[in-house]
């Protein structure tokens, strides 16, 4: 299995030919490329880190009239409440390409627990479906704008992610994705002892100056 195409940001405060401390790896949403977040680096206060934005595969969306667009995975229908909104073999296909790109920062000496796994809409589902399995503890993972995608295999969650620091941010005028949907997946991994955060902004399907803010100190919570 190839490894998916990124854009990659290394880090401004380590040498060029020494190990990133710690890694984040952003999935983008429907239609978008690795580029999407690339210009909310240098706001987010965490120069040590590495970006990785990996670009989703090219492929038909029945709701966008099966136009070829990149895409983690093809959507079928518009109903978050419904059985069979996703294609189960393109999220199996791109859990194992994510899961590689996780693996390659561990290989170029950034362990898990330094890892963020993030996402936007499409890619948060993707990021927490994968999260949600990982083999190895992760740093925290981050919910933008996202929703469940399978939820009757929650069941093949990993234990070495049962408590990693989740954060779930969402428009409250959102009309893509319903703010419903992203609370259900909140309320779904939120326990009184477990460090999961929701946060809602006056906002459609975008992300906001102040959201920003809220994520930079996050990340500086998980990563230094």
């Amino acid at each position: 299995m190839s490894l998916l195409s990124c854009v990659e940001v290394p880090p401004r405060t380590v040498a060029s030919d020494a190990r990133a401390p710690a890694s984040i790896v952003w999935l983008h949403g429907l239609g978008a490329s690795g580029h999407d977040f690339e210009p909310f680096v240098p706001h987010l206060g965490v120069p040590h880190a590495r970006f990785v934005f990996p670009h989703a595969p090219p492929r038909a969306v029945t709701i966008n009239a099966g136009y070829v667009m990149p895409a983690w995975y093809d959507i079928h229908s518009l109903d978050f409440e419904g059985d069979e909104r996703e294609d189960e073999a393109d999220i199996l296909a791109c859990t194992q390409q994510i899961e590689a790109l996780l693996a390659r920062e561990e290989a170029r000496g950034v362990p898990a627990s330094r890892i963020v796994l993030a996402g936007f809409s499409q890619g948060a589902a993707m990021a927490l479906h994968v999260a949600h399995r990982y083999p190895e503890r992760l740093a925290g993972v981050m919910i933008l704008s996202g929703y469940l995608v399978r939820p009757d295999a929650l069941g093949e969650g990993h234990p070495a992610n049962e408590d990693t620091p989740m954060l779930f941010h969402h428009g409250r005028f959102d009309d893509v994705v319903p703010p419903f949907a992203g609370r259900a997946a909140y309320e779904v991994f939120e326990r009184p002892d477990r460090d999961v955060r929701w946060k809602e902004y006056p906002m459609a399907h975008e992300v906001s100056e102040e959201q920003v803010e809220d994520i930079a100190r996050w990340l500086r919570e998980r990563i230094g």
